[in-house]
């Protein structure tokens, strides 16, 4: 079993900046890719940024250029470094992980309860 447990999330003006954090504990091998999604209410859940163990990363194009995905393997820390938010950034984003390779697809098997990220413009 895996455990997902993200942190960061706030409320921020158009232009700014927020870190989320995801702490993950449990099977190594059920954690080798870790990603992260949003989701706006009456919107799907879509794949923001993943990153595989070996360090690829993945972006949806919404996102590329403004945010980054990271990983601290010694903290077991999973982070998303968003950069010039927008409005339609504001979503609940999730932190997911598994053992397969899903990329943005929300295929993934464990996932944390998520954290608010508001942008106002």
């Amino acid at each position: 079993q895996v455990q997902v447990m993200e942190s960061g999330g706030g409320s921020v003006q158009a232009g700014g900046s927020l870190r989320l954090s995801c702490v993950a504990s449990g099977d190594t091998d059920s954690r080798h890719f870790m990603g992260w999604f949003r989701q706006a209410p009456g919107k799907e859940r879509e794949g923001v940024a993943a990153i595989y163990t070996y360090g690829l990363e993945i972006y949806a194009d919404s996102v590329k250029g403004r945010f980054i995905i990271s990983k601290d393997n010694a903290k077991n820390t999973l982070y998303l470094q968003m950069n010039s938010l927008k409005p339609e950034d504001t979503a609940m984003y999730y932190c997911a992980a598994d053992r397969s390779a899903w990329g943005l697809m929300p295929r993934y098997n464990f996932w944390g309860q998520g954290t608010q990220v508001t942008v106002s413009s």
